[in-house]
């Protein structure tokens, strides 16, 4: 994994916009409506190639394929796993965020505005919901590997040194379907960490660095309501017990680590804060941590970390724009994040990114694609910013 050695380098959490068409087509692919395979694999390869090239223009150095192979962050998983029936209405059944008890009315209000943007209207797609039925095995060998060729054919063309692929962590999988065959959820989501190993390893098999996808890890506190902080560690140990599971064979400086809290653009009074779970995400077996560090809920975290003994082969990568905010970040400010977070962790260890994905799912954008790609590029610019200010030594890039 690319270190900072003489700069700052600029890296993302994964999910990019994808074209209108190319997200209809794979709804229909989703859906299980009919679509012609090879025309949307074309489609899927020409927009990698597309997304790839105006990451490298805006600057990015660790760059990855958009997910644009994919509908979602998550949902993608229903077409890599065995052992999964189609079962009607059975969608995942989620209890109130401590946000939405104390918010309803604005809750309520973003859902129906949700509901009636043009970008999702036309897009949706009735599909009956998967449950487990069966032994989890993993299926999705030959979809990988066309993640690695389009990744790897597209850096090729705009000669990129480093790229990441992300796969979704087994205790997010097992939410999204339901248990009938498991004789307990402990039990099922060992079964999902080792099927989830086998995309894991060939990711990291193909050369690529592994990011390993965990909003449930920061989201777990505000979606129950019910238990306490000391509650909700003990069931967040357990989680990292399978995220660890997940990851044998794999070497740590090969993995990175994502958590956030989800795209919720919304009010949000009850983040768990980071101090209350920095050491569980440490435990995780990774070279890289990938956080929320720049919404206003979390900017004044980047102390934490001059409490916590970051060991010695760790890299942050902290989000230093948001997406959680329409306005762009002035690139001075983006340099000023980064530049707290090298005071206390140091200059060479820390990667610059954003808070989390700008485009998470094809049912639509929680950041309009213009804004996506203009913090993009004011990241990129910040990062230059930041480099100059925190290696006077260096000139254009090149040692004096």
């Amino acid at each position: 994994m690319k270190r900072s050695q003489t700069r700052i380098i600029t890296t993302h959490c994964g999910s990019l916009p994808r074209p209108e068409d190319l997200i209809a087509q794979l709804a229909a692919r989703d859906a299980g409506e009919p679509h012609d395979p090879a025309a949307l694999a074309r489609r899927i390869s020409e927009s990698v190639s597309a997304v790839v090239q105006r990451q490298a223009e805006a600057g990015i150095d660790v760059l990855n394929d958009g997910e644009h192979s994919k509908s979602s962050f998550s949902n993608y998983t229903g077409l890599r796993l065995g052992g999964l029936t189609p079962v009607p209405d059975v969608g995942p059944q989620r209890m109130p965020s401590r946000d939405r008890l104390e918010f309803p009315a604005v809750y309520e209000e973003m859902q129906v505005m949700y509901a009636a943007r043009p970008s999702n209207v036309g897009r949706r797609r009735v599909r009956e919901s998967l449950a487990c039925t069966g032994p989890i095995t993993y299926t999705g060998a030959d979809l990988v590997q066309a993640d690695i060729a389009n990744l790897k054919q597209a850096m090729a063309v705009v000669g990129a040194e480093e790229g990441f692929l992300t796969a979704l962590s087994p205790t997010n999988v097992a939410p999204h379907f339901r248990n009938d065959f498991y004789s307990s959820e402990e039990d099922y989501g060992v079964a999902i960490a080792e099927a989830m190993n086998h995309e894991y390893r060939a990711i990291v098999d193909a050369g690529f660095v592994l990011q390993i996808d965990d909003p449930r890890l920061a989201t777990h506190y505000d979606r129950s309501p019910g238990s306490s902080i000391e509650e909700c560690r003990r069931t967040m140990a357990l989680m990292v017990d399978v995220v660890n599971h997940s990851l044998q064979g794999i070497p740590e400086e090969r993995v990175r680590f994502h958590t956030c809290y989800s795209t919720n653009v919304a009010p949000r009074a009850h983040d768990m804060e980071l101090r209350h779970f920095v050491d569980l995400m440490l435990n995780i077996h990774a070279g890289a941590y990938s956080f929320e560090a720049a919404n206003p809920r979390h900017e004044h975290e980047w102390q934490v970390w001059g409490d916590v003994e970051l060991p010695e082969d760790k890299v942050l990568i902290p989000g230093v724009v948001s997406h959680c905010v329409a306005l762009v970040e002035h690139p001075e400010l983006v340099a000023q994040r980064i530049a707290r977070f090298a005071s206390v962790v140091g200059r060479e260890r820390v990667i610059a990114s954003n808070d989390c994905g700008f485009a998470t799912a094809a049912a639509g954008d929680e950041v309009h694609p213009d804004v996506a790609w203009a913090k993009t590029r004011a990241l990129c610019e910040g990062a230059a910013l930041a480099s100059e200010q925190l290696w006077p030594e260096v000139v254009s890039g090149r040692p004096v």
